[in-house]
């Protein structure tokens, strides 16, 4: 199509809607630059008008830092039809654009506000008169707009005839409640563009029946000019559409434009995922953590012979690598691919017996690391392929309650024994410490923890096996995975850190 769509990103205010998730003001400021300043969305809209004091205090940081920027007009707040009483909280926060909440369809004008289609439209004229006074650009919301157009389009229409003549410079068109399919936004979002042409209007997808993006993409065909995303598709119930997604639609099936860097994607999703405490799901397209791991060995072979299982939503374009899983599916090609990265070679026989290896602990449903095929190499052909440098010689835990966990480290590095004991919040915590204070003393740095993972078996029991995977990162240098398995959970990690620590060794 080319055409040039708009992202507007509502992580900070509909993706906040998410059941558990309250951003810090701190954690706002550092998103919205991200967004804007990296991620280079066209707008973002931050927060509600006069909900809390420390939405206040959030929203004040933000234009301080946007005015400085010249991100002022890139920046919107949800208001209210309430007077002026939304718009000066706005104006004493800074903000210059009103996402004016109105009502979209009959039932909630007459059921929610009690007030009449023309009385309620004159309510919304007002404040956009008084916006408009005090310098404030407004756009407005018609909230529950897709069940308007199924049960009451001539109310949604009479309060577009309104608006077509007021100062508004976007009509915002949410499915409030996922409700839509594909046909009905495209015919819906089609019909309000022929109506009122001089409208310019977005399109605010929720993921209800799961067809958020099929919905986006009916709506950018059907003619709209800006979407409403969020990050790693946060928002209320089941979530509003996911940024990445919409990028990959417009981008590949629409060859629409749009203005987002698609190589920070993942780096930004990583990180509101660890403010928001939401995980991503391991599947979820371009940034989950494994979707683009190849799993089958015939896959594997395929792509080294071609790259015959690759699309066009290439890793490198949004700064990510394909990987080949290991398991029981796992094959030749597979476990080749990840020795070629540690830079280990195998003749064919000690290749079989490898691969026959790590097919077994797949069976198992035990996690195989690329950073573990050094230990399975060294005990399936009995070479210290691996030199074990670091070993545990002691170490004791303890916990009680009202205190600090404390841990006692004795540990051997190239034949010299350390000991240290320090505390923490926890016993791993508490072990880190020690160990932290003997590399120290060593002048050396320890990679930087930057994941943490238990699983334990559904229905598993207290002596359950749990397997613990940690993700590390050292300087400037590729992430890298460690497990460990035990049926306690601290020893579990202990054990996956002493393979990260011989890792590291004999770099």
């Amino acid at each position: 199509m080319g055409r040039k769509i708009e992202i507007m990103d509502t992580t900070l205010r509909d993706g906040e809607q998410t059941s558990g998730v309250s951003f810090t003001d701190q954690e706002k400021l550092k998103i919205a630059r991200l967004l804007l300043e990296e991620l280079k969305v066209d707008r973002i809209e931050i927060a509600s008008a006069h909900v809390s004091e420390g939405e206040f205090t959030a929203v004040k940081k933000i234009m301080d830092w946007a005015k400085e920027k010249g991100f002022i007009d890139r920046i919107e707040i949800l208001g209210f039809v309430d007077g002026d009483r939304s718009l000066n909280w706005m104006r004493d926060t800074g903000a210059k654009v009103l996402n004016l909440l109105t009502k979209g369809s009959e039932r909630h004008c007459i059921q929610q506000l009690r007030k009449t289609k023309e009385e309620h439209l004159a309510d919304i004229l007002d404040v956009l008169t008084r916006a408009e006074k005090l310098g404030i650009r407004s756009n407005v919301y018609l909230e529950d707009w897709s069940n308007g157009m199924r049960t009451s389009p001539e109310y949604v229409y009479f309060i577009l005839a309104g608006l077509s003549k007021a100062a508004v410079h976007r009509v915002l068109l949410p499915d409030t409640l996922g409700i839509l399919n594909p046909d009905e936004t495209f015919t819906y979002c089609a019909d309000v563009q022929q109506r009122f042409p001089n409208l310019s209007f977005d399109f605010h997808a929720h993921n209800d029946y799961d067809l958020a993006t099929a919905n986006v993409m009916a709506a950018v065909k059907a003619g709209v000019s800006g979407i409403h995303v969020t990050l790693n598709g946060l928002g209320e119930r089941a979530g509003n559409v996911s940024l990445s997604s919409v990028v990959g639609v417009l981008k590949d099936h629409l060859h629409c434009e749009v203005s987002v860097d698609e190589k920070k994607l993942y780096s930004v999703s990583k990180l509101v995922e660890s403010y928001s405490g939401v995980r991503i799901p391991t599947n979820k397209p371009i940034i989950g953590e494994f979707v683009f791991t190849q799993t089958s060995g015939i896959h594997a072979d395929g792509d080294q012979k071609g790259n015959l299982y690759h699309n066009d939503l290439s890793p490198e374009r949004f700064n990510r690598k394909h990987s080949y899983a290991l398991g029981k599916m796992a094959g030749k090609s597979s476990i080749r691919k990840n020795l070629e990265e540690l830079g280990i070679e195998l003749d064919q026989e000690s290749m079989r017996l490898v691969t026959k290896a790590v097919n077994e602990l797949g069976d198992r449903k035990e996690v195989v690391t690329q950073e573990d095929l050094p230990y399975i190499i060294a005990d399936v052909l009995d070479k210290q392929t691996l030199a074990q440098r670091v070993r545990i010689k002691n170490y004791a835990l303890s916990v009680a309650a009202g205190l600090r966990s404390v841990a006692t480290l004795s540990i051997e590095i190239d034949g010299k024994t350390y000991e240290r004991t320090a505390d923490g919040d926890g016993q791993y915590d508490a072990f880190m410490s020690a160990l932290r204070q003997i590399y120290q003393s060593l002048g050396k740095n320890l990679p930087r923890l930057t994941d943490y993972v238990v699983t334990i078996p559904p229905g598993g029991k207290t002596d359950a096996l749990c397997q613990t995977a940690i993700t590390w990162q050292q300087d400037e240098g590729r992430p890298f995975k460690t497990s460990g398995l035990d049926s306690d959970q601290a020893i579990a990690a202990i054990k996956a850190t002493i393979k990260m620590l011989n890792l590291i060794e004999n770099q």
